[in-house]
């Protein structure tokens, strides 16, 4: 599928107050056939997320001790988790000492997604997941760990209002790209 109508389809299926706000553009470079371009979306007329680029306004990881040490990230955790924690530890473990080690072992498990999405991102190819988009169902890219597919998930017209108000904390999880989008369309509710 050309450009052009790729891009004509995804934009058809941005929410209305979305519509203008957000594009998807892609250049290209017919001289050079062994770089294939760079593809980027743009919010109210500024580059919000560039594939190629590390330079993006939204904060972009290179290490799991940086996300381990952000104080912007908080990973919940349940009582399974500290059972879980209890049962390997055979109970010798303090109580407090207990969710510690849970959630350090919850944020590593974060940290190694988060890396690794980042990289897929980098080496992805912007129409190949944005067809894949396309040929699945939005449940599936909203709970894809693919941080492009979430992207244009949460900015289509057919996440209604009241599933994304029940994504709050599902989205705290997520990468910081991710919650912008989703925060962009919360402020559209």
């Amino acid at each position: 599928m050309s450009w052009s109508k790729l891009k004509q389809q995804l934009e058809s299926f941005l929410c209305p107050a979305l519509y203008g706000r957000v594009e998807y553009r892609a250049t290209s470079y017919c001289y050079l056939p062994d770089k294939s371009g760079i593809c980027y979306i743009a919010v109210d007329k500024k580059n919000v997320l560039n594939m190629s680029d590390i330079t993006s306004p939204i904060r972009w990881y290179q290490s799991e001790q940086e996300i381990k040490n952000d104080p912007d990230i908080q990973v919940p955790i349940n009582n399974e988790e500290i059972e879980a924690i209890r049962k390997d530890t055979k109970g010798i473990v303090p109580e407090d000492r207990l969710k510690v080690i849970a959630r350090s072992r919850k944020i590593s498990e974060y940290a190694k997604d988060i890396l690794s999405a980042q990289a897929s991102l980098s080496k992805s190819n912007f129409i190949v997941v944005a067809n894949k988009f396309l040929s699945i169902s939005i449940e599936e890219s909203l709970e894809s760990n693919d941080i492009l597919l979430n992207i244009l998930a949460l900015v289509d017209r057919r996440v209604g209002k009241k599933r994304i108000l029940n994504m709050t904390e599902k989205m705290k999880l997520k990468h910081p790209i991710v919650q912008y989008f989703y925060e962009l369309r919360r402020s559209t509710l």
